[in-house]
């Protein structure tokens, strides 16, 4: 029995772009071929057996031919697997969904597409750039820079460009950008058409200097020429012209994406970490029955999430928790056991280690203690428990695994643990403009050790760190 293909526009930019049919088919996905501008964080919704493949391109760099990915396609669907095909924005604009379609169905074998958020309208959007607007343009042309034609393979017909109403958006084309704008010009349009390019910052100009300005900015980037290029949707908004960049896991990342975009900042992912579960079922089961009747202790939002997966891979009745008190480290944790349906008994007025140690010391008293943690974590919970002769064990229930650093330019640097900030200057990450904002004294010292300016934010909540850039941002604005 022939399996099915499901040609998936994965959106362009965050993971949550994607649509809610896009996350089904990904969801349900035996085989996953995906492209390179693709989020890594989708990967994650696959299912744990599902076969993660790689077939992306980049100018310069294939990685596998289109005759193979065609073949590939429709041989996993032959030999029954669902095969989710994951491509950035939308599989027909500029995403050569029509071929990987039209091979899969010549060979017999169903196919469902599925529309994604396209850059051509998003990326421009997030910037603050509309494609049409009344009164300034009624039309929008999108257009690939990225040709083999003549002219160095700059796109055909300029003449026809040129005259054109409307705003043009241009993809696939900022290593031609400077001949993109000359030709413009010599086509016809004035040299002080606006234009803009949004990539890792929005940079807007006019065909004469927008090249100039542009030098340096790294692809993937969306050209835009025409009136609605000038303007900017987002200005007067406290965060307008900043750009911020998220380090952590996609649950730590996807805190502060609302806050600050609704404040008008570029948001960038600078490094994505991924849990990587330690510990098996049993293994925490046992340390349960040891613990009975004591107390629990979390110390992050990723080891509560953890700590239930692993309960539900067990079959273990979570009644059973009935039994145990529990303290979490902060209100992030205290969120994620809520959102399980259990309600933290102690919360330290100091969201750390430390601190937490300190109070659980005061209550738990000659009864046990499990404490439920990553692999790497702050030193200091478990000295003050055994001081006051309470029974400890830890369980090391996950590690982070981290992913290369995007080398963006960005004014802020958000960091959630002393460990992050490790990793990204071990992965050579550029020091922000503006200073690395940290959550917590401990990662704060580490960051001293590394970049010149760090701002440390009063609490682990977003509205906190945002708060914390805000009045940084406002600072520099004013000039003091």
């Amino acid at each position: 029995m022939k399996g099915i293909v499901y040609l998936v526009g994965g959106g362009c930019g965050g993971a949550d772009l994607i649509t809610v049919r896009g996350r089904r088919c990904l969801e349900r996905a035996d085989a996953v071929l995906y492209d390179d501008l693709v989020d890594e964080d989708l990967l994650a919704l696959a299912p744990a057996g599902a076969e993660l493949v790689f077939v992306g391109k980049r100018r310069g760099r294939h990685s596998m031919p289109q005759e193979e990915i065609n073949a590939l396609l429709v041989s996993k669907a032959a030999a029954g697997k669902v095969v989710c095909r994951l491509k950035g924005g939308d599989p027909f604009v500029f995403g050569r969904g029509g071929e990987e379609l039209a091979a899969v169905r010549a060979a017999g074998v169903g196919c469902l597409v599925v529309p994604g958020v396209s850059s051509a309208v998003a990326v421009p959007g997030g910037a603050g750039i509309p494609v049409t607007h009344r009164g300034v343009s009624r039309s929008f042309h999108v257009v690939t820079a990225h040709t083999a034609g003549p002219d160095g393979g700059m796109p055909d017909n300029l003449e026809g460009l040129a005259a054109l109403e409307g705003t043009l958006v241009f993809l696939m084309g900022l290593h031609r950008l400077d001949g993109l704008c000359r030709g413009l010009v010599e086509a016809g349009m004035s040299p002080s058409t606006p234009a803009a390019v949004v990539g890792a910052r929005c940079i807007r100009g006019t065909l004469a200097d927008l090249a100039g300005k542009a030098r340096g900015l790294e692809p993937p980037a969306v050209i835009l020429v025409g009136g609605t290029a000038g303007m900017d949707l987002r200005a007067g908004l406290p965060l307008s012209g900043a750009c911020v960049g998220l380090t952590g896991t996609a649950a730590f990342r996807e805190k502060f994406v609302p806050g600050l975009e609704g404040m008008g900042a570029a948001v960038r992912c600078l490094q994505r970490s991924r849990v990587r579960p330690l510990c098996a079922p049993e293994e925490l089961t046992q340390a349960l029955d040891w613990a009975s009747g004591g107390w629990l202790g979390f110390t992050s939002p990723n080891g509560a999430a953890v700590f239930f997966a692993l309960l539900a891979r067990a079959g273990w009745d979570l009644r059973g928790l009935a039994r145990f008190r529990i303290a979490a480290v902060g209100p992030g944790t205290a969120a994620e056991l809520a959102r399980h349906g259990f309600r933290a008994d102690l919360i330290p007025p100091r969201h750390d280690t430390q601190c937490l140690g300190e109070r659980m010391a005061r209550v738990c008293g000659g009864r046990r203690a499990l404490l439920l943690r990553a692999a790497e974590a702050a030193p200091g919970l478990e000295a003050p428990l055994l001081q006051a002769g309470a029974s400890c064990r830890t369980v090391p229930l996950y590690a982070l695994s981290t992913g290369p650093v995007c080398r963006a330019q960005v004014d802020y640097a958000v960091f959630g643990s002393a460990g992050g900030v490790r990793e990204y200057a071990a992965g050579g990450g550029p020091a922000p403009g503006r200073g690395a904002v940290c959550i917590g004294p401990r990662t704060a010292a580490e960051a001293e050790r590394i970049f010149s300016r760090v701002l440390t934010a009063d609490d682990a909540a977003p509205e906190a760190v945002i708060a914390c850039i805000l009045k940084d941002w406002g600072d520099f604005l004013c000039g003091s």
